[in-house]
């Protein structure tokens, strides 16, 4: 579903190369979770598939259903399936939640060429939704992230994501400042969310979210690139001894 090919990108500003030749194919139905030390990459890995500005890719490409996301548009990506979930989700003062939502959903169906959702259709969807996430229906009445908490924050988007179907899920250190049960609700939303012709990229520091969120597929990135892939019990290796030992068989 997702392929980055020799992917190499820097800073504009500083001309500073941040990726290094990142190669990763996470395919339809798999979650993918990306581990690494403070500045080995990932969430510049994150950027860069969304589309933020601020980066420029020297090398390599990024394929989505083998069209190339690096083409694209931000909101051209948003369409064609890709879905970030921000380490720190962004308020949004004077724009009420199910206004935003309903807007990003009725956008990206017109996009595609599809009808829009009618108001009547789109609150029977979000409230429902909004059940299964255990997100009270007064959240959906307040501005966007406003007042909310960490952990209602991060449901928020995890309603959003659930709202847009996306294709492509990247989540961007979503555990952040989350405490056990607020971090369960979240990763049983993500859970919800699991379905053959989606996939996920879950980046992380920590095996805690893991045990929640049940990767197919560990990464670990170091300076830049992606120095071993395994299975779950990586992810356990790294809780147990730390970075120092991989990166050093990564040289």
């Amino acid at each position: 579903m997702l392929e980055i090919k020799n992917l190499h990108v820097s800073l504009e500003e500083e001309d500073k190369q941040i990726l290094k030749g990142v190669d990763l194919t996470v395919e339809a139905g798999k979650v993918h979770a990306i581990m690494g030390p403070n500045g080995s990459g990932k969430s510049t890995l994150s950027y860069v598939l969304s589309g933020k500005g601020g980066y420029d890719v020297t090398e390599g490409e990024a394929l989505l259903a083998g069209e190339n996301l690096l083409d694209m548009d931000p909101e051209d990506r948003a369409a064609a399936g890709v879905f970030l979930a921000f380490q720190y989700p962004v308020e949004i003062p004077g724009v009420g939640n199910m206004t935003f939502l309903r807007t990003a959903v009725n956008a990206q169906r017109k996009a595609r060429g599809e009808e829009e959702m009618s108001a009547a259709e789109f609150l029977k969807v979000v409230r429902e939704k909004a059940k299964t996430l255990k997100i009270d229906a007064e959240m959906l009445k307040r501005p966007v992230n406003v007042g909310f908490s960490g952990g209602e924050k991060k449901r928020n988007e995890i309603l959003q994501m659930a709202m847009l179907e996306p294709k492509m899920c990247i989540l961007d250190e979503t555990d952040s400042g989350l405490d056990v049960d607020a971090m369960k609700l979240v990763a049983d939303g993500v859970n919800a969310l699991r379905s053959p012709d989606r996939g996920f990229l879950v980046i992380t520091h920590y095996q805690r979210l893991l045990d929640h969120i049940q990767p197919d597929v560990v990464h670990i990135m170091a300076g830049g690139r992606i120095i071993k892939t395994g299975g779950p019990e990586l992810a356990l290796e790294v809780e147990k001894n730390g970075y120092a030992d991989l990166m050093a068989e990564g040289v």
